[in-house]
């Protein structure tokens, strides 16, 4: 229950940090860290439009797609403490769930009937089929390494105190920066700010969406970049004592957002063939750390 709230707790600014750390990169004060929040929850007040062409499916999409994240969030452990569900495999639990909530947005897209969305929602179930081996042959490799498969077990059994061990956790540290970029449709995959439909890619999923369900949306991309920081967290917190942890989540909480605007403001979006095989590679070094692992078992 910790995690869930420390999480959510974290999902009130990390988006602000980011969008502070772009604006002083390029040489602007920008706006306040809450000004994300402050906007979502102006949405949330507001009603929604929906077109004469969508469905039941279009209106519940948002709903299912933010009940997703939660139920993924109550899987992640803070440090020794598990989320409110913990058992074994879990990870492949928290996967499909995110993948069950992104199943809904993209059918929220399509019946819209716009071609545009449908372009859009094609390239984010590709991108995402593409992440998911990344994921899971990265769990299992520390799944290996620890001989545990639960988020809890495997993060408190996880000790950082050789050189094998720094390798690793980093390796990890930036599958998981990387991966969350991805699935958050941040650069270098996606640019969030872009207005060109032909280049757009989760920004034209929800162009149909406003208020309340454009609002949701938001919140929830929000909820996955302290979810996603929360595992990273993890990977350092371990058996510390419950004040150190929550000081050393919500520093590398920051410290997570702060690299996702050094990422935004200095690196250039890839062209959209070149988004498959970044991903790919991705894969590759998640596969390289595994066999790096199996070896030393042997």
């Amino acid at each position: 229950m910790l995690s869930f709230a420390l999480i959510f707790a974290v999902s009130l600014f990390f988006s602000g940090i980011v969008v502070k750390v772009k604006s002083i990169a390029s040489g602007r004060k920008g706006p306040g860290v809450f000004q994300p929040i402050c906007d979502i929850w102006r949405l949330l007040r507001k009603g929604a439009v929906y077109s004469r062409t969508s469905s039941i499916v279009f209106q519940i999409a948002p709903s299912i797609y933010f009940a997703s994240i939660l139920a993924a969030m109550a899987a992640v452990p803070f440090g020794s403490q598990g989320g409110i569900v913990s058992f074994s495999c879990d990870f492949v639990f928290f996967a499909y769930v995110l993948a069950l909530g992104k199943f809904f947005c993209i059918i929220g897209a399509l019946d819209t009937g716009s071609s545009f969305e449908g372009m859009g929602a094609s390239r984010e179930a590709l991108f995402s089929m593409l992440a998911e081996p990344a994921f899971f042959i990265l769990m299992g490799t520390l799944g290996l390494l620890t001989g545990h498969t639960s988020f809890l077990q495997i993060f408190s059994s996880l000790h950082i105190d050789t050189n094998l061990s720094y390798i690793l956790v980093t390796i990890a540290c930036f599958l998981l920066i990387m991966i969350c970029m991805i699935e958050n449709s941040r650069m270098p995959v996606d640019d969030p700010k872009t207005h060109l439909e032909l280049t757009m890619i989760h920004e034209v999923m929800i162009l149909d969406n406003s208020g309340f369900d454009l609002g949701l949306i938001l919140h929830a991309t929000n909820l996955k970049f302290a979810m996603y920081g929360a595992l990273i967290a993890d990977l350092f917190i371990g058996n510390l004592p419950a004040n150190i942890a929550i000081a050393a989540f919500f520093g590398i909480q920051i410290a997570v957002a702060i690299i996702a605007g050094i990422i935004e403001s200095f690196m250039a979006r890839f062209r959209m063939s070149h988004n498959s095989q970044f991903i790919l590679v991705l894969s590759s070094l998640a596969l390289l750390m595994l066999l790096g692992v199996m070896l030393i078992n042997n």
